[in-house]
């Protein structure tokens, strides 16, 4: 167009290297002449869209043509009146502009607003964000620049046909609405521009995080006089909104900001500062908040979560809200951080305090398992599941062990499985702590076999806890290796201690030959000490079908083939046919490894041991 390559012949910057020629009275003419021009022409276009005649409803941002026509008389105006400034100041012309532009922004002011609101599900930081995701930046607004070729509106949108209707919409109204921004923020009409933009989105975002149920009344004070209950629940539901609010709500509102702005950056931190602040400050000041209250061992799980969702989202905290206005949001979050990982780490010191102060004198009948037992593993297996979290909290935070501790404890240095990180250590301490009160809970029992008992069946829990859940990743083989065969010698134990005295009653060489009382001294005595032993033992319990397989397996193989020697050897099968006989001989090798089989249930025959020729086994 001449136009243009006239105005790149009169309004080029003078080569430093040629003097300026004086001005002509030819070029003053022409020049005013051609900013005459540019105001009559953003008269007839301004007036035609002037927001108060009533007729004008239609947006004006629905034409594009017609857009880019009022933009560009908006920019040909703006060039006039710089001219008037310089060289006609005082001049009725410089008014009449300023009149025109001041209609114009209130027109634009109108259609940023309409655009803001008439377009909120497409403005939405939910569908901003997904659609971000996939394209970085949103595409240069088409009236930023009005003089480009017509070709390249035609690529941009074949560019969108290949994309959803809705995405579509949220960039061409992004468009529009920085191809606004600018236009105002171009001719000093910022502040008019930012107001509109701030109240219709912090209205749109303080309404977002209202819906998610984050509460700007959630102060220290309040926190502290809820139930637990009530304030599980509330972490329940903050946990289901950080995420939401920070990856797509601030998210979003970072990305439209970005975008409807791009021409200041001052003015994009100014927006997005006053809109998401406030409500980021509310949202990351809550668990901070939860950490400040008292709490019990039972809480942690929660205050893990709380720890584990603000760590995981710093990286996006950090991103989003990285202006100097917002750094308060950032170190709200990290504040949030520190106060969470001092109370995990203070409420882990009183669980074990909890542990080495338990009193409780009650034995568990039959030599089960002990409620701290099972109480100490579910507590630390659960622990388990957040070991990465906790290897972050403890990471600065040494621990020594409180005394000496063998090494085969935490295995050996140079194996692969040996404990070392110190998260693996302190769980591996507190297991300690509670074995060793087992130990001294197993001294109450009268009985040393049934202690002993007692230890296998409470380690054997142990194992297995570790085991089936993820503290198998944090303790190693070799610890397992080692408490596995600690269950194995007290289980020996129990069987050395506990039948010591049926073994005793028979002779040292079942095959040797014994004078005929004294064999049938053997068998009373055998009758006697297996009847005491069944008796007594048949109440006792193993929880665990492996380590009881494993004992009566033992038992068998310890006594059966002792027995099942003396029994042949000296004639118990022809015996036991003679009525003689059953008056000292009771049991067949077969009948005991049928009474083991009643073994380890916990129920105490009602009757007495019987011989199998009266029923094969315990009369009932």
């Amino acid at each position: 167009m001449p136009r243009k390559g006239m105005r790149n012949i009169f309004f080029k910057s003078p080569s430093p290297t040629r003097m300026t020629p004086p001005s002509s009275p030819l070029h003053h003419t022409f020049s005013e002449s051609l900013m005459e021009e540019n105001i009559e022409v953003a008269q007839f276009i301004i007036t035609k869209w002037d927001s108060s005649h009533d007729d004008n409803l239609v947006s004006l941002f629905s034409d594009k043509d017609e857009a880019r026509q009022y933009l560009g008389s908006i920019k040909g105006l703006q060039k006039a009146m710089k001219y008037l400034v310089l060289h006609q100041s005082n001049s009725e012309k410089l008014v009449r502009a300023q009149l025109l532009m001041q209609t114009a922004m209130k027109r634009l002011q109108n259609e940023f607003y309409q655009i803001l609101k008439s377009n909120r599900d497409y403005l939405d930081p939910e569908s901003v964000s997904a659609h971000s995701s996939s394209r970085p930046s949103v595409s240069r607004s088409s009236f930023s620049e009005f003089e480009e070729e017509e070709e390249e509106e035609d690529e941009s949108e074949n560019e969108n046909d290949s994309v959803p209707e809705v995405e579509t919409a949220s960039l061409a109204a992004m468009a529009d609405l920085r191809a606004i921004a600018e236009a105002m923020i171009s001719a000093g009409y910022a502040k008019e521009c930012i107001k509109v933009y701030k109240i219709i989105r912090k209205s749109i975002v303080d309404e977002a995080l209202y819906h998610l149920g984050v509460e700007r009344e959630f102060t220290f004070q309040r926190i502290q006089k809820m139930e637990w209950e009530v304030l599980e629940f509330k972490i329940k539901n903050w946990l289901s909104a950080v995420k939401m609010a920070v990856k797509t709500l601030f998210y979003g509102e970072r990305l439209l900001c970005d975008q409807v702005f791009s021409v200041s950056a001052a003015i994009r931190e100014s927006c997005f500062t006053e809109i998401s602040k406030e409500g980021a400050l509310a949202l990351f000041g809550f668990p901070e908040n939860v950490a400040k209250c008292k709490q019990t061992p039972e809480k942690l799980f929660r205050i893990l979560d709380l720890y584990e969702a603000v760590s995981g989202l710093w990286p996006e905290v950090e991103s989003i809200f990285s202006f100097e206005s917002t750094a308060a949001v950032r170190a709200t979050a990290v504040n949030s951080l520190i106060k969470l990982g001092d109370t995990v780490r203070t409420m882990l010191m009183d669980f074990e305090t909890a542990i080495q102060k338990d009193s409780s004198k009650t034995t568990v009948p039959g030599g089960g398992i002990h409620p701290l037992t099972r109480y100490v593993m579910n507590y630390i297996s659960f622990l388990a599941d957040y070991c990465g979290i906790l290897s972050n909290i403890f990471e600065d935070w040494p621990f020594t062990v409180p005394s000496a501790l063998p090494e085969s404890y935490f295995g050996s240095p140079d194996s692969e499985g040996s404990i070392s990180s110190p998260i693996s250590v302190r769980v591996a301490w507190l297991i300690l702590v509670m074995l060793c009160k087992l130990d001294g809970k197993a001294a109450m029992y009268k009985d040393v076999p049934l202690s002993y008992l007692f230890l296998a069946n409470n380690l054997q829990y142990v194992t297995e806890k570790v085991r089936q859940s993820n503290l198998k990743f944090l303790l190693g083989d070799d610890w397992l290796i080692n408490h596995e065969l600690k269950v194995k010698q007290y289980a020996e134990n129990y069987e050395k201690i506990g039948w010591s005295k049926v073994l005793a009653s028979l002779p040292e060489n079942q095959t040797a030959e014994i004078p005929a009382d004294r064999v049938n001294d053997h068998f009373k005595k055998f009758n006697s000490a297996f009847e005491e032993a069944y008796m007594k033992q048949v109440s006792w319990v193993v929880p665990d079908p492996k380590l009881r397989d494993h004992i009566k397996i033992s038992l068998a193989r310890r006594i059966i083939p002792i027995y099942k020697e003396f029994y042949e050897s000296n004639g118990g099968v022809q015996m036991k046919k003679e009525m003689w006989g059953e008056s000292f001989i009771r049991f067949t090798p077969d009948d005991l490894g049928n009474y083991w089989s009643d073994m380890f249930y916990g129920s105490r025959s009602s009757g007495s041991v019987s011989s199998s020729s009266r029923g094969g086994g315990r009369s009932h």
